[in-house]
């Protein structure tokens, strides 16, 4: 009796991942047990000792580094979806061969970051039943989970035409995929700037600017990972794929300058501002959280990965791998500091109440370190699993080659 056709595809799947080595599958079963360890002390920190009494939150400072683990994880999940589509929506040619990882990418990040808010939310299956039975159109909170649900639908459906060659399907897809992803991430950003007891969110500026920031991050993310998954395969990083991240180097040095210049503009314009952004501005320059915010988020996050970028000229891999790691780290750090000192200065400061007379602070507790790394533990996993699942990411890619030296006149 003849196996099915997905019989064989689930073994062959399973043979490459056996056979993927000593070091890949060491690296499979580390980011296993993170998301598992993680996994476990989120949902024991909820369910049975309580998230305020397991995690830094408090009344005062009630979103923290769960939250801003989440926007990092979306905010990048949007960005890929851009990134992707450039190539096989808007017909760029130099960013066809990294679309479908790029894709699937999206659908990784986007449900490590379901993940890790829902290990912050003491109840998060009354979301997904209240989301749609008991609908509040005039709430952020709603819209951010429904664009997102359905984005994560769409992302999945695009992936599936993607793989199966069915590009012109997928680009259909994929561009209400892209309606839904800014939608969302703008929304997200919505949800801290329509906030208006808190000035340092409130107003225009973090909609906009969550989706240069995602557009930044896709950039880096699929230089990392690409880079990541030749490794893997052992695999030498040349022809279209090469000019490929060169061209995606080119975008990201662009998008770190856009947001270099949001974030000068920012810190500028709260110099302007009421006694809440004056006392922000002060703890961002010199106060605690100045070495977070040029150290880190400046530093590490934008400057030296745009001189580094600069220095490679798109053509050492070596020196972008570097870049957009950095960048990668420093955007974590500066999505946490975000969301902290948006609550550090007391709502009661301007009433004189004694009790709220100095700035709030906020420490992660160990428990909220492992539900983050449980986020990490999920994408890596998911993507060493997804590079050897989905084999013929290469074969696209030098399918892509093929395609473009024809159109441009080349041999292939």
């Amino acid at each position: 009796m003849k196996n099915s056709p997905l019989l064989d595809s689930l073994k062959a799947a399973g043979g490459r991942i056996v056979s993927g080595g000593p070091i890949y599958l060491s690296g499979v079963s580390l980011f296993a047990l993170l998301f598992i360890a993680g996994s476990v002390t989120g949902i024991y920190s909820v369910y049975f000792e309580g998230s305020r009494h397991a995690y830094g939150t408090s009344r005062e400072i009630p979103l923290a580094m769960l939250i801003s683990t989440y926007t990092f994880f979306v905010v990048a999940s949007t960005g890929l979806c851009l990134v992707s589509s450039i190539g096989h929506i808007f017909g760029v040619r130099a960013f066809q061969p990294i679309a479908k990882r790029a894709v699937l990418l999206s659908v990784i990040t986007i449900l490590s970051g379901f993940l890790v808010i829902g290990l912050e939310l003491e109840n998060p299956f009354r979301l997904a039943i209240y989301l749609f039975t008991s609908p509040n159109f005039s709430s952020n909170i709603w819209w951010m989970g429904t664009l997102y649900a359905c984005e994560v639908v769409l992302l999945i459906i695009e992936f599936i035409f993607l793989m199966l060659d069915r590009h012109r399907v997928s680009a259909v897809v994929g561009f209400f995929g892209i309606l839904f992803g800014v939608a969302a991430i703008s929304n997200l950003g919505g949800v801290f700037a329509m906030l208006n007891g808190r000035e340092f969110w409130y107003g225009p500026y973090l909609p906009i600017f969550f989706i240069a920031s995602a557009v930044m991050m896709g950039c880096g993310a699929i230089i990392f990972f690409t880079v990541l998954a030749h490794r893997i395969r052992g695999a030498a990083l040349e022809g279209q794929v090469a000019r490929s991240l060169a061209a995606v180097g080119k975008l990201l040095m662009l998008m770190l300058a856009v947001v270099l210049f949001f974030t000068i503009w920012r810190m500028v314009s709260l110099t302007a501002g009421g006694t809440e952004k004056l006392m922000v501005l002060d703890a961002l320059v010199r106060g605690p959280y100045a070495f977070n915010f040029w150290a880190l988020e400046i530093g590490l996050g934008i400057a030296l990965p745009l001189l580094l970028l600069l220095g490679s000229r798109g053509r050492r891999i070596g020196i972008m791998f570097l870049s957009v790691t950095l960048m990668i780290l420093g955007a974590f750090f500066a999505r946490l500091q975000m969301v902290v000192v948006g609550q550090i200065v007391p709502l009661y400061w301007d009433l004189g109440v004694s009790e709220y007379s100095r700035l709030h602070t906020y420490a992660p507790t160990w428990q909220e370190a492992l539900v983050v790394l449980a986020g990490v533990g999920f994408c890596g996993a998911a993507f060493l699993l997804g590079e050897k699942i989905f084999a013929n990411f290469d074969e696209a890619e030098a399918s892509a080659e093929v395609k473009i030296g024809k159109v441009d006149g080349d041999e292939p």
